[in-house]
C-alpha cells in the first residue's frame, strides 16, 4: 500500500478535477505512486485504481501506453536516450552506442550493480538540444557528447 504521505500527494491531484472526474488524476498518481515504490508493480496499479475510484485495467492502460512509468524493477538511475529521428540525426545513436559500450548492458536492461537502466525513447520536445536523454523521467540533459555522457555517468556513479 502507499504511503500516507503518498496518498496525500494524490489527493492533492484529485482536488484539482470533479468529484466525478477523478480518473484525470491516474498519471500524476502513477508518477507519485512510482516516486515512491521506484516501479508499478500490478499491486501498486491496482491500489492506484482503488484509491481513485476506476476500474484496475484502466489504470495499466495508461501505464503500459506511456513511457515514463517503469512496469519492472529497474536500476537507481533511469538513462531514457532519446531515439527519434532528430536526435538520431544529430547522433542520438552514437550516444545510445557509447551509454551501452560505457554501461557493459543494452536498452531494457540494467547493469549488474542496479545502478542503471537504459532506455529507449520517443521524443522529448527538445530537437533542438539534441541528442537528449532523461535521468529518472524528471533530469533532462542535453547535446550529449561522449564527454558530458562520461561526466553524468561519474556524477551519478
Amino acid at each position: 500500500m502507499l504511503s500516507a504521505e503518498s496518498l496525500k500527494k494524490i489527493d492533492r491531484e484529485l482536488a484539482k478535477y470533479p468529484p466525478d472526474q477523478r480518473q484525470s488524476a491516474v498519471m500524476a498518481a502513477l508518477a507519485i505512486a512510482q516516486d515512491e515504490k521506484s516501479w508499478l508493480s500490478p499491486e501498486v496499479m491496482q491500489d492506484v485504481a482503488d484509491y481513485i475510484g476506476m476500474p484496475a485495467v484502466a489504470v495499466q492502460e495508461v501505464a503500459t501506453f506511456y513511457n515514463m512509468y517503469n512496469l519492472a524493477p529497474c536500476g537507481k538511475y533511469k538513462l531514457t536516450v532519446c531515439t527519434n529521428l532528430p536526435c538520431q540525426l544529430s547522433g542520438g545513436e552514437l550516444a545510445a552506442e557509447h551509454l551501452k559500450q560505457k554501461l557493459g548492458i543494452g536498452f531494457r536492461e540494467t547493469t549488474a550493480d542496479g545502478r542503471f537502466t537504459l532506455m529507449e525513447g520517443e521524443c522529448m520536445g527538445a530537437c533542438g538540444d539534441a541528442p537528449v536523454l532523461l535521468v529518472n523521467n524528471k533530469r533532462m540533459e542535453s547535446f550529449m557528447s561522449n564527454e558530458k555522457l562520461d561526466a553524468l555517468i561519474a556524477e551519478l556513479k
